[in-house]
């Protein structure tokens, strides 16, 4: 029987397997780098171990240390989580060969799997040979041997920009996974990302635990997934459990691990990989079978038999990955503070899988998911819309999240009619982040929760003192929108609002009458120059803003600025000052988060400042390089015309 748990991972999934570990009454040890000392799961063990340093090539993906943690905290076992080492199988030799239990398949399993090109040859497949590809093989995707999580894959359209795209994938994979093997595979446009859940024991027993649908990916990341994969006929269902057991069966399977596969506009599967781990998306599985697949992991890892059949699938399971990015702005990683995390989770049907509490730091070291929310329900119907309502209503303060595009994204039409590919967001991204409506209303209320929060005043006197003053408009600035008001007798007058009341105002709650409409609104502000205003309909983070611009935060024309703080990895080759460059010209590559992340020039022109250098860490707003515009002399048809 196993007594003590080591985690060799981080975040959120480390808390998930210690979650099932208390359940069980096994002991937890955790293991942390320097950047994560005080994260909830390094908080949540019975113990912890540190790796000194913060990258991951330096810590997580640290085999050695990992087991020598292990031993030194009296761990009997490592479950290795999601990514990282999760499928090196030399890793899971080397825990074996200590003595500890692998929560995990075979090494020879990892092995025949975990190499994307080798599950391919296994499955009758082989990648593309990127010396002989032609423009007839276009879209091409690159991607890579290890891993997954969208690391280390770009899609290829030109020919001309493959070999800088195989450079780019292998950099990435290597960082995230150790491993820098690429391969290339024909893309499939408007594809459906389908996948199996297996299950095995030592005894011959395999589950096949119905479908996921995964489609909804930006970067081939996945987004929101669901199970049972919508829409799908019951042969191809069938198709889809018999290969995916056959692929366990192939490689002697043991444990829990996913077969990918992607379906053609035609509903044609194509085997894509088999991820030899967990799945960030299990809870899914796990609520539409009532099913606890960590525990199933650990039973399994202690000799258990499984049943020879699993139980029935029952109802409809959405999840969605609560990101701290900008999707408006390239999908950029964004760090600080996070002041407050409230999702409601335990409502009936919701779960909150999540790596952090409030007061936590979202840094750029590793990747930027805070939370996963699922909902579960008889329906999908039923479940989308209380994944949409629970998100709505949750209370984020802090980085920019991805929060309002999972709401508009749930509520699309093509999602909610099943009509799902892996373009969604390449297609609806502007509409999906427009800017959300009701933020005026929000910019309001934050106005007059301010006007009467200043230290020493309460809302009654400060109204009472207003009452020999002029009736001069007060000017507030959040984001895009200036409020002004005048105090009066009764409270607020505002200027530019017709249509709009003031019922009520005091510094955390302002009741705003909208055409004969009354809606409430909850003001708070941490300091951190951002308002963050929640209601019934929606949340907003609004900038302060000065009431004049100071000058010198005027940025010089041309100016490139780093979007993120993050690690310069790589500048364009042969590149220096007075190098001539290209509109759209791959200049500076920074790596934040796991990804890299290309700043391309504004404009063709005279690189005239370039202050990136390979390894060096730079923050947000940094200044990379300066690009002078130069402009095309006119034809001679501009000219006349």
């Amino acid at each position: 029987m196993i007594s003590s748990v080591l985690v060799a991972n981080r975040g959120e999934i480390a808390c998930r397997v210690f979650r099932t570990c208390r359940d069980l009454g096994i002991a937890t040890v955790a293991v942390y780098s320097d950047a994560d000392a005080s994260a909830l799961h390094v908080r949540e063990a019975d113990a912890a171990v540190r790796l000194p340093g913060a990258a991951p090539a330096d810590t997580y993906l640290r085999g050695d240390l990992i087991v020598k943690a292990a031993l030194a905290a009296g761990a009997d076992a490592v479950h290795p989580g999601y990514g990282f080492l999760s499928e090196n199988a030399e890793f899971a030799r080397a825990v074996a060969d200590a003595g500890l239990v692998w929560i995990g398949p075979p090494p020879s399993a990892i092995e025949a799997m975990a190499s994307k090109t080798r599950a391919k040859e296994l499955m009758g497949g082989a990648p593309l040979d990127p010396a002989t590809v032609t423009e007839a093989d276009l879209p091409l995707l690159v991607k890579a041997a290890a891993g997954g999580g969208g690391r280390g894959m770009r899609v290829v359209r030109e020919l001309a920009a493959l070999d800088g795209e195989l450079e780019a994938a292998a950099s990435e994979a290597a960082s995230a996974f150790g491993d820098g093997e690429v391969f290339l595979e024909p893309y499939i446009e408007r594809g459906r990302h389908v996948e199996v859940q297996v299950l095995a024991d030592a005894y011959g027993t395999v589950w096949a635990l119905g479908t996921r649908d995964c489609s909804l990916q930006r970067r081939h990341q996945k987004v929101i997934e669901e199970s049972p994969a919508p829409g799908l006929p019951a042969a191809l269902v069938a198709t889809l459990h018999e290969s995916a057991v056959a692929a366990a069966r192939a490689v002697g399977y043991r444990g829990a691990g996913t077969v990918e596969f992607l379906l053609s506009p035609q509903g044609r599967s194509h085997f894509l990989e088999m991820n030899t781990r967990l799945q960030v998306e299990h809870p899914v599985t796990e609520a539409v079978f009532g099913l606890d697949l960590v525990a199933l992991q650990l039973r399994v890892a202690e000799g258990s038999a499984l049943p020879k059949t699993p139980p029935p699938a029952n109802g409809h399971a959405v999840e969605a990955r609560l990101y701290a990015e900008d999707p408006s702005k390239g999908w950029t990683p964004q760090t600080g503070v996070l002041h407050e995390l409230a999702v409601p989770g335990a409502a009936p049907g919701l779960r909150v899988d999540t790596g952090y509490t409030a007061g936590d730091s979202i840094g750029v070291h590793y990747d930027p998911m805070i939370a996963k929310v699922i909902a579960w329900a008889p329906t999908r119907d039923e479940a989308v819309r209380r994944l949409a309502h629970a998100l709505r209503r949750a209370r984020l303060h802090g980085p920019v999240t991805n929060r309002e595009l999972l709401v508009r994204s749930l509520e699309h039409p093509e999602f909610t009619g099943a009509q799902l590919d892996t373009g969604f967001y390449e297609r609806n991204l502007d509409a999906l982040t427009a800017p959300a409506e009701g933020e005026r209303y929000a910019a309001v209320a934050a106005a007059l929760a301010d006007a009467v929060s200043r230290p020493g005043t309460t809302v009654t006197a400060r109204l009472g003192a207003w009452r020999n003053l002029p009736s001069q408009a007060q000017l507030k600035v959040y984001g895009d929108h200036e409020v002004r008001y005048r105090p009066t007798r009764g409270g607020f007058e505002l200027v530019d609002d017709p249509g709009v009341r003031v019922v009520t105002a005091d510094a955390r709650r302002v009741r705003l009458e909208i055409d004969g409409v009354v809606r409430h609104f909850d003001v708070t502000d941490h300091g951190d120059g951002h308002v963050h205003v929640d209601s019934p309909t929606g949340a907003h983070s609004l900038a302060v803003q000065p009431r004049f611009a100071d000058p010198q935060d005027r940025t010089r024309p041309g100016s490139l600025l780093a979007p993120m703080p993050g690690t310069v990895v790589r500048v364009g080759d042969g590149l220096a000052e007075g190098s001539r460059v290209r509109e759209g010209q791959p200049l500076v590559w920074l790596e934040a988060m796991k990804m890299e992340h290309r700043i391309v020039s504004p404009a063709s022109g005279i690189l005239t400042a370039l202050h990136a250098v390979p390894g060096r860490q730079v923050e947000v707003g940094a200044l990379l390089a300066v690009v002078n515009e130069v402009v095309a002399p006119a034809t001679q048809e501009e000219t006349a015309s």
